[in-house]
């Protein structure tokens, strides 16, 4: 089995209305869906993305107003990188500058440049610039305009104390393809490669073990075509010793998870149904959104939430 490529990274914020202005107006993101944890329904799940929520260009987070901090180490995800226009990175580093956020230099490898900062919990973030280009169609807004727009994931970083054990997985269960490596960073590609199909590993044997909190990644998921492909993935995965979740329904995808053994939690998610299955593709994110099973507690639910107030730019309809 072979994954085409990252399906969505999804961390731990604090404050969710901070979380949703830093994504919405400074990084120019859409609001695609407003729903909660299935598993904590007193905590908001934000998914943010392009204009529909296509897998490769989301980010979701599990916002808690009074969550601890992390910390960043081995056995997670540890920076998160957003695939942008070659001619952009200059633009960004003004733009974010102007927000009021700290950008590193501009670096250069493999041809790409980088702009790396944090968003307002500490997690750690990434423009890519990559030297063919992205063809995918962004989100427009007037913060941040389609020409400059993110197009989507561009890959993530894990940091694992040992390779050998982790890059066998990425190739042997995941379908990934070594490609490169510089240093303690090996970097490993799912089909032809691009943004939203890499992963990089970061070898830090001295590095301390990562605490899953606010500002950092809970798990990162890849793409299943579709819910039979899930299915026989989970039985070669079962098979081989690893130890997987049933099949779990979230709605817009359906979901298995395992840990790789570096220790980052991933997940295989399929590309149906979708976001818009229970509201107009022009409404996504308005509206909190509960499945079937939590619908009857609506009134408790919504009660236990903080209120959450969108910027214009999640909505087509006064943007233009």
């Amino acid at each position: 089995m072979k994954t085409s490529g990252l399906h969505h990274v999804t961390a731990i914020g604090g404050d969710p209305q901070r979380n949703a202005d830093f994504y919405l107006r400074t990084l120019g993101l859409r609001l695609v869906k407003t729903t909660v944890n299935f598993d904590d329904p007193g905590t908001y799940h934000l998914y943010y993305g392009d204009g529909s929520g296509r897998p490769g260009s989301l980010m979701t987070f599990f916002p808690w107003r009074d969550a601890p901090s992390g910390r960043r180490g081995t056995g997670q995800a540890t920076t998160t990188s957003f695939s942008v226009p070659e001619a952009s990175i200059g633009w960004w580093k003004q733009h974010l500058a102007s927000a009021g956020v700290e950008t590193s230099q501009v670096t250069s490898r493999d041809n790409e440049e980088t702009l790396t900062f944090q968003d307002p919990d500490g997690l750690v973030l990434a423009l890519v610039a990559h030297p063919q280009g992205d063809p995918r169609e962004p989100w427009d807004t007037a913060l941040v305009p389609a020409e400059h727009a993110i197009r989507g994931l561009h890959s993530v970083t894990l940091s694992v104390s040992k390779e050998d054990a982790t890059a066998g997985m990425l190739t042997g269960d995941l379908g990934l393809s070594f490609t490169e490596q510089d240093g303690n960073r090996l970097r490993f590609s799912a089909g032809d490669g691009g943004p939203g199909a890499m992963v990089d590993v970061l070898v830090t044997p001295d590095a301390p073990r990562g605490l899953v909190a606010a500002g950092t990644v809970h798990h990162v998921a890849w793409r299943a075509p579709d819910e039979p492909t899930q299915l026989t993935w989970r039985e070669e995965l079962v098979d081989k010793g690893v130890q997987v979740t049933s099949v779990l329904d979230r709605q817009y995808f359906r979901s298995i998870y395992f840990r790789e053994p570096g220790g980052t939690l991933l997940e295989v998610a399929t590309d149906e149904p979708g976001f818009s299955i229970d509201e107009p593709l022009l409404e996504l994110g308005r509206a909190l959104k509960l499945p079937p099973w939590l619908e009857p507690n609506r009134e408790q639910i919504s009660a236990t939430l903080p209120k959450l107030r969108l910027p214009s730019e999640n909505n087509p309809e006064v943007r233009a």
